[in-house]
């Protein structure tokens, strides 16, 4: 039996560790799990030997600068991250015959949208995060077009800095909070994405191209706290809506970035969950990890 020898990058970070939860126990599956500390993936030698020295089949790149904010006074950290790295990856893969699985974001369009953004939709960033992984998503796509990049949204998990863990925290601390109402998009469980991601790398024919995943459905950033509370069983804080212009940030949001997700339901043949009842499963991870 050979086991396909699966690299995975930002191994510690959020969706990292969704996929090591979904690889337990996987014996079909050699998994490498690196993080900066065992791989610097903008040294090109260091991932070469990586990719070679483990007969490495797939690499997942879950490794990204995603401080959106603090991307605008970080240009060159995040373009290294955001854009060399996954340019890096994509020649050692493309040149020992490995397959790579990118993970990019619904920030490479403006928001201007009525309707859900289709993987052929012109992309126009309007951040310095957003530019640098619409760049990465162009270089890997022109060194290895056999590869698979997958736009998500509004990923959280019980791990790490997310918008879910830092609502219950708020929330369970003040007495009132402001939340924007006129950013609409589609949160992710980062497990959700590690199981459509091992879905693609297990079909019996490999898809390259682009495609988009988040959970099901379209809500605002103050209808999802109000629904993270909801589900916690939070009482004691008062959620107000506002609107962006009155929560100025260093980077500028898309007012709408909703996925359409078709590509990726026909391709795999596969139902999304909905984003409340991923929600609520995360939630519960939480609550009872305590």
């Amino acid at each position: 039996m050979n086991k396909k020898n699966i690299l995975i990058t930002g191994a510690n970070g959020q969706l990292g560790r969704e996929m090591r939860k979904v690889l337990e126990g996987d014996i079909f599956v050699n998994a490498i799990y690196t993080d900066v500390d065992e791989l610097d993936i903008t040294d090109a030698a260091a991932i070469e030997a990586c990719v070679v020295s483990n007969r490495v089949d797939y690499i997942v790149n879950c490794a990204a600068f995603t401080a959106v904010d603090a991307a605008e006074s970080s240009v060159e950290l995040c373009t290294k991250l955001n854009v060399e790295a996954p340019t890096l990856l994509a020649q050692a893969a493309h040149k020992h015959g490995a397959r790579l699985i990118h993970i990019s974001t619904d920030y490479v369009f403006d928001g201007t949208n009525c309707r859900p953004y289709r993987e052929d939709d012109p992309v126009c960033p309007t951040s310095v995060y957003g530019s640098t992984k619409a760049a990465g998503e162009r270089h890997v796509m022109d060194v290895a077009p056999e590869s698979i990049i997958i736009r998500t949204a509004w990923l959280y998990s019980p791990h790490g800095k997310n918008f879910v863990k830092t609502m219950l925290e708020l929330g369970s601390s003040r007495d009132t909070l402001r939340v924007v109402s006129d950013q609409v998009g589609t949160p992710t469980h980062a497990l959700d994405l590690a199981s459509v991601i091992m879905s693609l790398i297990s079909c019996e024919q490999w898809h390259p191209g682009i495609y988009h995943f988040s959970n099901e459905g379209a809500i605002s950033w103050y209808d999802f706290t109000m629904a993270i509370l909801r589900i916690a069983g939070i009482t004691t804080c008062h959620v107000l809506p506002c609107m962006s212009k009155d929560y100025p940030t260093a980077a500028t949001r898309p007012h709408y970035s909703v996925l359409d997700k078709s590509k990726i339901k026909n391709t795999l043949g596969i139902e999304i969950p909905y984003w409340e009842e991923s929600l609520e499963q995360c939630i519960s991870t939480l609550i009872n990890n305590k």
